[in-house]
């Protein structure tokens, strides 16, 4: 067929030199049209005509001058960072975080939303998404014309399904395939131009790590998510934009403690933050009452290793060993299975944990992984903080924006609308 060579058609082939030069100016930028051509493998040509595009577009603009060899100073090009929005939502089990970007992921506005961590209602959690966005578009003086997307991290297994879309089966928070991209949508909160992207938080943890923090310039990484619970992302050559793995329901011990999930003996049962405190206080700790689990496991580090040079609470040090350990082997099942260059810990439990023992984590690793993977990979800490889920999640249209060359999604049609709501009877739980 004329304008198509290898399937490929001429919009095909506009589009993916578009989303080049977008990424190149992006993650290594402000460059110059004359390193971008070397940098994209596009021709002077067409590093010209695309640029002008997306200059007309203002997606790219002008960011200084550089010298040149004997010529004209070269002006140096940026994507501009205001001219798009991105909104990332973590869906966590002690809270909603809503945070608004620009295209830099520089945050304009942020609205957070506490939880029971005994109870995901999805229409309180829905409803609390719903409102953080119209917040924070609000106090930025934003509007859905800028915006790019929505992306939103939750725990569990994510599938789409047809007109269902994103379905979240959130086994140990009671979700079994809630369809939480068609609750958003049916609102009509926000235009049908405005897509919904929908993934596991450790993954979407993962991706803002790989692109923005520790694991920058690693193709083997994993990237560990301590919070309430316990999940990884696993990124290799061949899944560059990472795999969400339940390594938190990885069993650890047979006949062991019961798992929020149901199961007996998972990880998630010994090393998340709600399982440390109920372990600690079993085992006669006494955690302060009134506190929320952050600051109740910031309360048990404390005891266990006290800051002033006091005295160790011995039951909490006992525990957080014990705990050590668990991790310790769990992270050797990471290391056989998937031979990493690099681990990374992060989640708000993570970062507070590793500060405080990663070192007795580390001593563990030998006795339970093979040793030549295990001489191979370093283990680290994550470098965005507590938010990184919601950088990540906003990292999931920023990728699509990428991916379409800086062209919008296009609308979702009207006429979909009541079949996301007759598809939805029978699917929420109460």
């Amino acid at each position: 067929m004329a304008g198509q060579r290898n399937g490929r058609t001429v919009h095909d082939l506009r589009r993916e030199n578009r989303a080049a030069v977008l990424q190149r100016l992006y993650f290594d930028g402000p460059m110059s049209r004359f390193t971008l051509g070397p940098a994209t493998g596009l021709s002077s040509g067409s590093i010209s005509n695309v640029v002008a595009e997306l200059v007309t577009e203002g997606w790219v603009e002008e960011a200084g001058s550089v010298e040149s060899d004997g010529g004209r100073p070269r002006t140096l090009l940026r994507v501009a960072p205001g001219r798009g929005q991105l909104i990332g939502v973590d869906v966590g089990e002690t809270r909603v975080r809503v945070e608004l970007f620009d295209l830099s992921l520089s945050e304009l506005a942020r609205a957070e939303r506490p939880l029971n961590p005994k109870v995901h209602d999805v229409d309180t959690i829905t409803a609390h998404i719903r409102d953080g966005i119209s917040e924070v578009l609000d106090a930025a003086g934003g509007t859905d014309e800028r915006l790019l997307g929505v992306g939103i991290g939750v725990p569990g297994i994510v599938a789409r399904e047809g007109e269902l879309g994103a379905l979240v089966h959130g086994q140990t928070i009671g979700w079994d395939a809630v369809p939480l991209e068609s609750l958003l949508r049916a609102t009509g909160q926000l235009p049908a131009s405005v897509p919904y992207f929908i993934d596991n938080g450790a993954k979407t943890l993962g991706q803002a790590e790989m692109w923005f923090g520790a694991g920058r310039g690693t193709r083997n990484a994993v990237v560990v998510l301590f919070g309430s619970g316990v999940g990884a992302c696993v990124v290799t050559e061949d899944v560059e934009q990472g795999r969400a793995v339940e390594w938190g329901h990885l069993t650890v011990r047979v006949q062991g403690r019961r798992c929020r999930c149901g199961s007996l003996g998972c990880l998630e049962a010994y090393a998340g933050a709600e399982a440390l405190l109920e372990r600690w206080q079993e085992a006669g700790g006494r955690p302060p009452g009134g506190s929320d689990e952050e600051g109740a496991l910031t309360a048990m580090l404390d005891a266990a290793y006290p800051q002033d040079g006091g005295t160790a609470d011995p039951v909490a040090l006992m525990v957080l060993e014990e705990t050590a350990e668990y991790l310790g082997a769990g992270l050797s099942d990471l290391i056989n299975l998937f031979q990493p260059e690099r681990i990374l810990v992060g989640g708000w439990a993570g970062l507070q944990l590793g500060q405080r023992f990663l070192t007795a984590v580390k001593r563990h690793i030998p006795t339970y992984a093979l040793s030549y993977p295990a001489g191979r990979v370093t283990i680290d800490l994550g470098r965005l903080g507590p938010d990184a889920v919601t950088v990540g999640a906003a990292t999931l249209p920023l990728a699509d924006f990428f991916t379409r060359g800086g062209r919008r999604a296009a609308p979702v049609r009207e006429a979909e609308l009541p079949g996301w709501q007759t598809a939805l009877e029978g699917r929420t739980p109460k």
